[in-house]
């Protein structure tokens, strides 16, 4: 056996998070997340002697989860490809911040997981990948399938949905609500109200629609209602403030992480004077005490990156957000990540030259 590698995404919260009606008719909670190719986790599990006991090390020690993950990966390795149980040394690097609603865990759980079927030789498909990680930590996001857009059950690991091939393409600035403060996914207790079932599945059919359509304002229609509809478990003070950025720079609408404090205004990604509209939401955003910290751009309906709109190279993109001590700021309270490798950029955007990325 010999080192395994394994690499994961994350993503920037929630299209649609609720209630929804799985194949049989039950209540199930379910999202939709809005993805992106950076940051990105990656992990290296170089397996132990079978005379060694079987426990995972990971580096560094604050990612237990991934370890946790990394046992069960191997148990599953074993039962699925029966190769003999073994432990490991495991370090993990990179991934998103913890606590903002980005999916820091699941990419770390979902980097693990492939390290070690690497490292074993084995394959596992995205849906057992699915099992281990809400098996690790509680509940999961859909990282392991793909940029596709799922509707997800979070807490149970699997499918409720395959809503298209690709969102539309849309640009994204992304910021900071609360203070950039982490928040304790799992402490998050939603209450179904009578009715809102009715409602979420009424989204779930537009988001159907306007992902069939590539309608890049029903999408964001969507997930501006969810957004709203999501104040009742985890209230933004800074909602008002981000509808009226988005109104003022003729964005089809916002989305929020709906268990964390990233938040992102929505822009079709061909609309016309795209790079003066972003810059201006970045500006509106930062003067509102909003830390901008990303720019970046959903996939083509082929599920190949987009390349920015006519115009947005011509400058660079975010100048406005120049004020990387306010980021860091802002990020202080959370803990360093691991340095990353000295080949990946410091920053995520699929425009040109774009500020610091403290994230």
């Amino acid at each position: 056996m010999t080192p395994g590698t394994g690499q994961a995404t994350c993503h920037h919260g929630e299209i649609l998070q609720g209630v929804f009606l799985d194949e049989r008719g039950r209540p199930t909670r379910g999202l939709v997340t809005l993805p992106m190719a950076e940051p990105r986790t990656r992990a290296v599990f170089t397996p132990f002697s079978a005379r060694v006991p079987r426990h995972v090390v990971v580096d560094p020690p604050e990612r237990a989860k991934a370890a946790r993950a990394a046992e069960l990966a191997v148990e599953e390795c074993a039962r699925v490809g029966g190769v003999t149980p073994v432990g490991g040394y495991l370090s993990v690097r990179g991934g998103a911040w913890p606590g903002l609603g980005m999916g820091s865990s699941t990419s770390d759980v979902t980097a693990a997981v492939r390290a070690v079927a690497a490292g074993l030789g084995v394959e596992l498909p995205p849906e057992s990948v699915a099992r281990v990680a809400v098996a690790a930590e509680g509940a999961s996001d859909p990282i392991m399938f793909g940029d596709r857009p799922l509707l997800f059950a979070q807490r149970e690991g699997r499918v409720l949905e395959e809503l298209g091939p690709a969102l539309p393409p849309m640009a994204v600035v992304g910021c900071l609500t609360g203070s950039g403060q982490p928040v304790d996914t799992l402490a998050l207790r939603g209450k179904a109200r009578r009715g809102d079932i009715a409602v979420y599945e009424r989204l779930r059919a537009a988001l159907r629609t306007a992902i069939a359509e590539g309608d890049v304002s029903g999408v964001g229609h969507v997930s501006t209602e969810s957004a709203i509809l999501n104040q009742r478990v985890l209230p933004k003070d800074e909602l008002g403030t981000l509808r009226g950025v988005a109104r003022a720079c003729g964005a089809v609408g916002l989305q929020v992480a709906h268990s964390g404090n990233v938040a992102g205004v929505l822009f079709d990604a061909a609309a016309p004077g795209l790079a003066d509209r972003l810059e201006e939401a970045a500006r509106r955003l930062d003067r509102a005490g909003l830390t901008p910290h990303r720019v970046f751009a959903t996939s083509d309906r082929t599920g190949t990156p987009t390349t920015p709109a006519a115009g947005v190279g011509a400058r660079p993109v975010l100048t406005a957000v120049a004020s990387a001590p306010v980021a860091a700021t802002a990020l202080s309270p959370l803990p360093t990540p691991p340095p990353p490798d000295s080949a990946e950029p410091t920053w995520t955007s699929t425009f040109p030259n774009p500020s610091p990325d403290p994230t």
